[in-house]
């Protein structure tokens, strides 16, 4: 299978929301916790080399 660089992003994506999730219910603030995920997920897709 051919790995592009939509399928890298949607993963990256999706393992950030997953910390946010899980930061989210140690901290009793679920909203937060998703909105870091999602910057962490995004930042993740910046910084990834190329």
């Amino acid at each position: 299978m051919k790995n592009n660089k939509n399928e890298n992003s949607n993963n990256n994506l999706a393992i950030g929301i997953s910390l946010g999730l899980l930061f989210g219910v140690l901290w009793d603030n679920l909203a937060l916790g998703l909105a870091l995920g999602v910057a962490i997920g995004a930042l993740t897709n910046t910084y990834k080399k190329k």
